[in-house]
């Protein structure tokens, strides 16, 4: 079963909490987790192994990145070290009342992915904190789902 690594951008720390409860489910089911909250460029690249990389993340300001997940995306911008065969998931939080910027981080993140030459297992996971007031909820079943995709995938 290939490792996942998990990483997580927040700025009130729902972000933080769903990864968390996202860890847990996915280490009962069996699954190697490895959690960044404070992710490094090493922390994603994985020196060289081949586990798969699921992203959850808030969006914040004028539809960025949180802090703490800005300075990995800028590196990865700047390096762009491409990941050809390794599988890779977004879940982002937003609120639909900022119309355009909605969700907009995780924008961000499928354009990283492809352009780092992730493989998709399934579409990413938006969540609106308008009609989803514990997105824990959503995304613990579709990390779930995701995993197991990602374990009936080819690996490269």
């Amino acid at each position: 079963m290939p490792a996942i690594r998990l990483f997580a951008g927040s700025v009130y720390g729902t972000a933080l909490e769903v990864a968390q409860d996202i860890e847990e489910a996915l280490e009962d089911q069996g699954f190697d987790v490895r959690y960044f909250p404070q992710p490094t460029l090493s922390d994603f690249t994985g020196d060289g192994d081949n586990s798969a990389v699921l992203l959850v993340t808030a969006t914040t300001g004028e539809g960025e990145l949180p802090g703490n997940l800005l300075p990995l995306y800028q590196q990865l911008m700047d390096t762009l070290p491409q990941q050809p065969g390794r599988i890779g998931g977004v879940i982002v939080l937003g609120d639909s009342a900022y119309g355009d910027t909605f969700c907009a981080a995780g924008n961000l993140l499928e354009e990283l992915m492809q352009q780092l030459a992730y493989t998709p297992v399934c579409p990413s996971l938006r969540i609106d904190a308008a009609d989803t007031p514990e997105p824990a909820t959503v995304a613990v079943p579709w990390a779930l789902t995701w995993a197991r995709r990602v374990t009936e995938a080819p690996q490269g």
